[in-house]
């Protein structure tokens, strides 16, 4: 006998073997018990839910005989009669199953009602399934809607669709409507470890069965395709590391030191952990998606204080929970999204997935150097991290530089005559590297560097991460500076934490100075001390904004 699938073989034949669709069971039970049968039934849902399986079960429980062949309409059809075996193998004749997606003109739906004027040929009712019926014609629509309403009494009408809200609302108003749910991960892997016993394959860690239940998506149906091809891929019982390898999943633990490597600053270290996921065939699109649900559960377990005992990687995520600020988490998931979404746009997959974590880095909030032990708590002078070569700077050690630099932490590179003074006519070099018409991550260099020591025409910056010093960002500033100059300036950058003299730093903090004017105004202000004195209203602080002028 040839080999069937598992999404067929295992696929209910009675309501019992629902998952995850309890409060349709219910409604269906109680009307077929109770003989309060309605003639249209409308099942919603995404694919792989049960839609089209609960439609067989109804049939065979309107059409049962029982065992005996003296039964009448039942809520546990039995399986073994002629009607029940019949609509099982797709063979009884008044159960009519319509495709929409293929039979969606008005000349296959007028075809279908002429013949619903006719009475069973052995059955109680002629049941008229129709499949993805939101892809039917506005004139087939029109169509059905008189039978619909009124069908003969022995014609149950039973449409199925994923897409409800195109669908008519008249069509709407005369069924019986019931949303199916998508199936929740634990329900599938209790289902496949059932199927795997009942394969002879035995019992088998839920670790891997877990991973096909989220990668089904809610979908039973999907989930039962996936384990079918993680057994062949496999040769036998399915394993975290053969369904990980199926999938092209990553690693929890790569993600882990992904994050890590982000918010230290360590751009080396993401960019060997990126090699190693192109070396091993990983998808990067299932990377960002995987990354992006890690997140969740981090921000779900900052939310509630705790984790899950039976939580993977709890250890690691109750971790960086802690370690990480919540600012910091929601800005990484934000930035994970906007690179998945642009993935398609990128020059390729790697390409894509790098810049998403370079701009992790680079947009990160900053935190206490390494130096100092990290932290969650974040700065309030300027929203660059400082990265690890900073640290290093910090403790005496030489910074990252960029192939321009000429070895030192700065301070040996101003030789005998070196001018110490910034340049530029106000001698404020912030203010000179805010006043340059740049934009994008060429601007952001040029606010967030510090001028290390100035040559001549050579000047010597300190930015605070390597990655704005990347790519054509150093000679965009160079350009700038020389056209504003009237003179060629070169250029020598390194990485390394700034003191605060910074175009951006002196923005913050002048920012900063006017958020707390604006505070201490409120706070003076008559009106309000008199609603505390009177009502004891208290007053917002984060929402106080200063008045730009």
């Amino acid at each position: 006998m040839s080999y069937q699938a598992l999404a067929r073989k295992w696929r209910p034949r009675e309501f019992s073997a629902l998952v995850g669709q309890d409060h349709v069971v219910r409604a269906l039970t109680h009307a077929l018990e109770t003989g309060r049968l309605h003639h249209a039934y409308l099942f919603t849902g995404t694919r792989g839910v049960g839609k089209t399986t609960i439609a067989r079960i109804l049939a065979k429980a309107l059409n049962c005989v029982g065992p005996d062949g003296q039964g009448g309409v039942t809520a546990a059809p039995c399986n073994v009669c002629a009607a029940c075996t019949a609509i099982d193998a797709g063979r009884f004749v008044d159960y009519i199953e319509m495709d929409a997606a293929s039979n969606r003109g008005v000349e296959e739906m007028t075809q279908l009602l002429e013949r619903a004027a006719y009475a069973p040929t052995n059955a109680r009712y002629k049941i008229y399934t129709i499949d993805e019926v939101h892809m039917l014609t506005n004139h087939a629509f029109n169509a059905m809607l008189k039978t619909l309403e009124e069908p003969p009494e022995y014609v149950k009408f039973i449409l199925a669709t994923t897409d409800p809200q195109k669908i008519p609302v008249t069509v709407l108003s005369r069924c019986l409507q019931f949303s199916l749910k998508q199936v929740p991960p634990a329900a599938i892997v209790e289902r496949l470890q059932h199927v795997l016993g009942n394969e002879g394959l035995g019992a088998t860690d839920p670790a891997p069965l877990r991973a096909l239940a989220h990668a089904a998506r809610g979908s039973m149906r999907d989930a039962l395709s996936l384990l079918d091809q993680a057994i062949a891929y496999a040769g036998g019982v399915p394993t975290a590391d053969t369904v990980r390898q199926m999938l092209g999943a990553i690693d929890s633990s790569i993600l882990v030191r992904l994050l890590d490597a982000v918010a230290d600053g360590q751009t080396e270290q993401v960019l060997r952990l990126a090699d190693e996921m192109a070396e091993r065939g990983l998808s990067f699109s299932q990377a960002l998606r995987d990354l992006a649900a890690f997140l969740h559960r981090i921000a779900l377990t900052q939310a509630v204080g705790s984790v899950a005992e039976d939580e993977p990687d709890a250890a690691e995520l109750a971790r960086l929970a802690g370690q990480l600020a919540k600012e910091q988490v929601q800005l990484y998931y934000q930035i994970t999204l906007h690179g998945r979404n642009d993935l398609a746009m990128a020059p390729d997959e790697y390409a894509g997935f790098t810049m998403t974590l370079l701009r992790m880095m680079v947009f990160a909030p900053e935190v206490a150097p390494a130096a100092a032990g990290r932290s969650a708590a974040l700065r309030a002078s300027g929203p660059l991290r400082t990265t690890t070569a900073g640290a290093r700077a910090d403790r005496g050690g030489p910074p990252t530089r960029s192939p321009e630099g000429r070895g030192g932490n700065g301070r040996a590179d101003r030789g005998e005559g070196a001018e110490q003074n910034p340049v530029g006519s106000d001698g404020s070099w912030p203010e000179l590297a805010a006043s340059l018409p740049l934009t994008g991550l060429a601007r952001e260099m040029a606010l967030r560097s510090e001028l290390v020591s100035r040559e001549g025409d050579h000047l010597h910056l300190r930015v605070p991460v390597k990655a704005l010093a990347d790519g054509g960002n150093v000679e965009r500033v160079r350009k700038a500076l020389s056209e504003r100059l009237g003179r060629a300036v070169r250029l020598t950058i390194e990485t390394g934490a700034t003191n605060g003299s910074t175009a951006q730093a002196r923005s913050d903090q002048a920012r900063a100075a006017a958020l707390q004017e604006a505070r201490a105004s409120i706070e003076r202000d008559p009106v309000v001390r008199e609603l505390q004195q009177r009502f004891g209203a208290t007053v917002d602080p984060s929402s106080i904004r200063p008045i730009s002028g």
